[in-house]
This record gives structure tokens, C-alpha cells and sequence, in this order.
């Protein structure tokens, strides 16, 4: 794996502040911590970015003085060169461009808008409104053949995203870091599930006071992240025909609220209300208080050094003899994101330890070690006893 200390980051925002004046206003690492990062931070100023007023939230105005002009395939044309520049002034080997900004709300997706990757092009020729900067972003990224993650839960995967990944053979994976209460949620309903234990109701409340939290206080915003922290649990319900019958589901209720007090400090309370023998009723309810920014910081690592291993992984049946690669999606990081998008006709997988089991397995794959199986029969069967 590349080690983090050979990463060079850099990125765009729409806020014009350098990372110093932006740890300093999100508070969130201690103050002699904040002092010991000045040298290293003080020159990093972020690249002027899109911005669509229409997608994120309108409270964001005041921050957005960093900003690109342009028509959209003009904006396209730009990112693609701030991509190819950064690539040559640093002298990487490779570039991949992650999401980490706010939260669109959810765009369109039409027939001759979006849904084939010619549609998509020739929609940012025409300054389409429902093309969203995030998808520009990904565009702009697969066609400089550099991997895409997207990190907010907004549709930025549209289909002809997805097939111009595929023309290109450049890596993506997505949708939205998971970090705090979806993890739990991800744990919680199948340890409940796999022990015969019915969810008929899950309820979470969140509170935030950060930069995510004054964005998702918006309708449309807000609606884009309650989609990807409600369908974490659908394929753990459909993993259960005894408990669940057909279009079944447990009620799921988010709600999220920005509190400008706790700042980072993300709140999550969770209730789950379950039925068990003879009609009888289980409820957990969870507190759980976690530093937002803290918990998404190593994922980001995580996310990079994991996708760009997965670009120089190929592999090939025993009865094949070309090697390929992993698909495009790559749904192999889903361990580390809510949810998880794969190829057409795959399974989504959310249960947690499935996930880690499957990247785990790959990695042992690669140094020649076995799948673990956990049934480590050698220790269950009766040996025959010796005397002396």
C-alpha cells in the first residue's frame, strides 16, 4: 500500500480561506495541536470551485467567494486542466479526486439528460441546470483517467457517469463516508436480524452545529443524506424471508438537526424496537457522541490508499489465462461508505462484517493466504485420545 506520508493533497473549495483559517474556524483539533500545524498548513489554499447555488443549501452564500465562472463544459474544461496541473507541479504517479464537500440535494435523472454517457456530454455542452458540480467533478476526473470517490450521499453516479466510467476503465465508488451512527446501524440490525430478532422500527436523531450540519438544515440536502442512512438496512431484511415476508420493512425514521452549540460534536440517539418469541418486544436505544470531522478524516485516507491499491490488483480464473483488473465500480470500499454503489446486477451488501470480511480476504488473496472461514474444524472434531 502507498504509505500516507507519500500523499500529496490538494483540492478546491468554494471558500477562499488557506487550511489555516479554515481549522481555526471549525474548531475542531486542540489549540496547541492548531499551533504545531500553521507551518505545514499556512500556504495550502484551496482552488476556486463550482458552485450551483441550486444544489447545496442557501446558507451557504456567505462562504462562497472562491468561485469558478463559466459555462458547464467551460467549468469541465478547467477542472481537467487544474487536474493535468497538479499532476505535473507535484510529480505524482497517479491523481484521485474525492468528494468531501457539502451535500447536493438529489438531481434529475432523464432520458437524453443523463442517462448514457454521450446524453451526459452533450447535456454539458447545452449548460444543462441539472448537471451538478459534483458530477462535473467526476466527469472531469474519469476523463483524466483518475479515480473518483464520492463521499456525500447525493447522486452523483448518475448513469451515464457510471458508463463513462466503464468506456474509460477509470475507477469509482461511493456514496458517503460512513462513519458514526450508520456503522452502529450496520452492526446493530444484523447482529439483530442473524439472531432471529425482527426490527420493526428504527428511529434516529441526529444533532450538529458544523459546516455539514448548517447544510443539511435545507429540505432538499437533508433529503439526499436520510436516502442513503435509510436503505442502509434493506439487504440485511431481504437476508431474512423467515422474519420478513416480500416488500416487508421495518418503519425508519432520520432526523437531523443543526445545533450551532455542539459544533463538531456530532449527537446520535437511536431507538430499535424489535419483536421476539411469542409477541413479545425488544427495544435498544443507543446514545452515541462522536467528533464528526474525526471520524471522516482517516476514511479519506482509508478511501485513497485502498482505491488506488485496487487499481494494480488484477486477477484470473485457474481455467483463464488473461488477467483483468477489478471492475470499475469499485464496490470492494463499500466497508467504508453507507451506501455502497456496484456494478448492474450486484448485490448491495450493508452488514458490516461482511464487508470487512471481504476486503480481508482480498488482501490475504494477494500474499498467498487462504480465505478466512472461521470453521476451523481441525478444533471441533473429536481426536483420538493416546495413552501412555
Amino acid at each position: 500500500m502507498v504509505q500516507p506520508n507519500d500523499i500529496v493533497f490538494g483540492g478546491w473549495d468554494i471558500n477562499s480561506a488557506n487550511l489555516v483559517e479554515a481549522m481555526e474556524r471549525a474548531q475542531v483539533l486542540d489549540y496547541d495541536l492548531q499551533r504545531q500545524l500553521v507551518p505545514h498548513l499556512k500556504d495550502i489554499k484551496p482552488l476556486p470551485s463550482i458552485y450551483f447555488p441550486d444544489f447545496i443549501a442557501a446558507n451557504k452564500s456567505d462562504r462562497a467567494d472562491n468561485v469558478l465562472e463559466g459555462s458547464k463544459v467551460e467549468l469541465l474544461a478547467k477542472i481537467r486542466q487544474d487536474i493535468r496541473e497538479f499532476k505535473e507541479k507535484n510529480a505524482v504517479d497517479k491523481v484521485l479526486v474525492l468528494w468531501s464537500a457539502n451535500t447536493e440535494r438529489f438531481c434529475d435523472v432523464a432520458e437524453g439528460l443523463n442517462d448514457t454517457k454521450e446524453n451526459l456530454l452533450a447535456a454539458i455542452e447545452r449548460n444543462e441546470a441539472e448537471i451538478s458540480p459534483s458530477t462535473i467533478f467526476a466527469v472531469a476526473s474519469i476523463l483524466e483517467g483518475c479515480p473518483y470517490i464520492n463521499g456525500s450521499p447525493q447522486n452523483t453516479f448518475v448513469p451515464g457517469v457510471i458508463e463513462l466510467a466503464l468506456e474509460k476503465d477509470v475507477s469509482i465508488a461511493g456514496d458517503d463516508f460512513k462513519t458514526g451512527q450508520t456503522k452502529m446501524k450496520s452492526v446493530m440490525v444484523d447482529w439483530l436480524i442473524s439472531a432471529g430478532i425482527k426490527p420493526v422500527s428504527i428511529v434516529s436523531y441526529n444533532h450538529l452545529g458544523n459546516n455539514d450540519g448548517k447544510n443539511l438544515s435545507a429540505p432538499s440536502q437533508f433529503r439526499s443524506k436520510e436516502i442513503s442512512k435509510s436503505n442502509v438496512v434493506d439487504d440485511m431484511v431481504a437476508s431474512n424471508p423467515i422474519l420478513y415476508e416480500d416488500h416487508e420493512h421495518p418503519d425508519h425514521c432520520v432526523v437531523i438537526k443543526y445545533v450551532p452549540y455542539v459544533g463538531d460534536s456530532k449527537r446520535a440517539l437511536d431507538e430499535y424496537t424489535s419483536r421476539i418469541f411469542l409477541g413479545g418486544h425488544n427495544t435498544v436505544a443507543m446514545h452515541n457522541t462522536c467528533e464528526d470531522s474525526l471520524l471522516a478524516a482517516p476514511l479519506i485516507i482509508d478511501l485513497i490508499v485502498l482505491a488506488e491499491l485496487c487499481e494494480r490488483i488484477s486477477l484470473k480464473k485457474e481455467t483463464s489465462g488473461d488477467f483483468e483488473k477489478f471492475h470499475p465500480v469499485l464496490s470492494i470500499l463499500a466497508y467504508l461508505l453507507k451506501a455502497p454503489v456496484v456494478p448492474e446486477g450486484t448485490p448491495v451488501v450493508n452488514a458490516l462484517m461482511k464487508q470487512r470480511a471481504c476486503l480481508e480476504n482480498v488482501f490475504r488473496a494477494c500474499i498467498g493466504l487462504p480465505p478466512e472461514h472461521n470453521m476451523l474444524l481441525e478444533h471441533k472434531i473429536r481426536k483420538e485420545e493416546k495413552h501412555f
